[in-house]
């Protein structure tokens, strides 16, 4: 019998939920993942921060899984859940053993259409909720980022921030986030996937048994506003707690599933260091990059990351700098400058795209070692773009010439599409 792994299953169901199945026969273990293509992206004023909210209420249970009843029967097999909520999705996930997938299977399908939203559930977790926002307005960084955000994206919704702006988390209503979960929380507008131990036929059948009797429902329509094309450099100033500066720069970046993105990807990692696109793998050190070596080798930054991400709409491509207590904020964007104009004057050189491609790939291998991970890139892809991008990866990073990364550093990497932002103390 051949030991050959199987191709990966990719089908609908009648009631529209798109299944991903990948069989990895490493370890006995199984990950079940939910993906709905909801998050702040999807979100208006006065409601922003409702899909975060939503994606909380999901733990507080249904009939006929109360609240509590499935933390302690996943820890007791052994098993971890979690979820999260971005720009462009929320996702739920569960790893377990094998033999116990089936109990994920039967939670996700119950929570898409039996969720309690209890009113005195919904008005203690509003309490949670404001004491996260609060905690994160105590934070210098999140003060910064939401202010350089806000400033990159005046019409588009990805304006705000993910947990929503306090005013609408203190008005929101219980009924508003039932519409939310309503609407959102249907098979048409969902991607299930697993992947681990098990047989792709069998799993299909479970799968149709579990999630097929869910009633068909027309996927969400919504009416984006694009952003228009910034026509020149942005600069906000923020002050707050602390004895640190901060500078943040942002400079618009296409989506995912534009021919310049991976390129862009590149041009991170000489900059910065290679970005992880999944949320839940680490990093690898940066000091060998081009701002790393100019910054904190040259005794102005304590520290400097740079990150793309990977979204359905044109977002950012960040670089945050935490200055040296003896330095200034204006010494550190002027060494930064120096770097991009280098960067848009002339093309890298062979060696130094090699090492970028190198550190990208490393990055890319390392966040799809576990079953959980290959989990996670078979539906955050088909978020923006379908599985054919993860695939095809890491063959397109080996295209990039230097030629193509500085056509695209001239295009992006200049004053005029991005904005700067300083963060200084109070008691400076």
């Amino acid at each position: 019998m051949s030991d050959a792994p199987k191709p990966n299953l990719v089908t609908r169901l009648r009631n529209g939920l798109e299944v991903r199945l990948k069989e990895i026969h490493t370890a006995p273990l199984a990950t079940c993942w939910v993906w709905y293509r909801v998050g702040s992206r999807n979100e208006t004023r006065g409601t922003t921060g409702v899909s975060h909210w939503v994606e909380h209420m999901q733990f507080k249970g249904t009939p006929s899984f109360p609240a509590g009843v499935l933390d302690r029967a996943i820890s007791r097999n052994g098993g971890v859940w979690n979820a999260f909520t971005w720009l462009d999705w929320t996702a739920f996930l569960e790893t377990l053993p094998a033999d116990r997938i089936k109990m994920a299977l039967e939670l996700e399908a119950d929570r898409m259409q039996n969720s309690l939203f209890d009113a005195d559930e919904v008005e203690s977790e509003r309490t949670v909720i404001i004491a996260e926002r609060q905690g994160h307005e105590n934070e210098p960084t999140f003060r910064l980022a939401e202010e350089v955000q806000a400033a990159s994206f005046r019409v588009h919704s990805y304006h705000h921030e993910v947990i929503g702006d306090m005013v609408d988390l203190q008005s929101m209503t219980r009924d508003d986030l039932f519409a939310h979960y309503r609407r959102h929380y249907v098979p048409s507008n969902a991607v299930l996937v697993v992947a681990g131990d098990f047989k792709t036929r069998r799993m299909l059948d479970q799968i149709r048994e579990i999630f097929g009797p869910l009633p068909k429902a027309p996927a969400p329509q919504h009416m984006l506003r694009p952003e228009p094309p910034q026509s020149g450099e942005r600069v906000v100033n923020v002050s707050g707690p602390g004895e640190t500066h901060y500078l943040k720069i942002a400079y618009h970046a296409p989506a995912a599933d534009n021919d310049d993105f991976l390129p862009l990807a590149v041009l991170g990692s000489v900059l910065a260091g290679a970005s992880s696109f999944n949320f839940f793998a680490g990093g690898i050190s940066n000091k060998t990059s081009r701002l790393y070596r100019a910054l904190v080798d040259g005794e102005i930054a304590a520290s400097v990351q740079g990150g793309l991400a990977a979204s359905i709409d044109p977002y950012l491509y960040n670089v945050h700098i935490t200055v040296r207590p003896d330095r200034t904020p204006e010494q550190a964007l002027a060494v930064l400058d120096q770097e991009m104009a280098r960067i848009c004057e002339a093309p890298i050189d062979e060696d130094e795209l090699s090492k970028a491609i190198k550190q990208a790939r490393a990055l890319f291998a390392y966040s799809s070692e576990s079953i959980t991970n290959q989990g996670f890139w078979l539906g955050f892809t088909e978020m923006f773009a379908d599985g054919s991008w993860y695939e095809s990866y890491l063959n397109r990073l080996a295209e990039v010439t230097p030629k193509m990364a500085w056509e695209i550093a001239q295009k992006y990497l200049v004053d005029s599409n991005r904005v700067v932002g300083f963060y200084r103390p109070n008691s400076s």
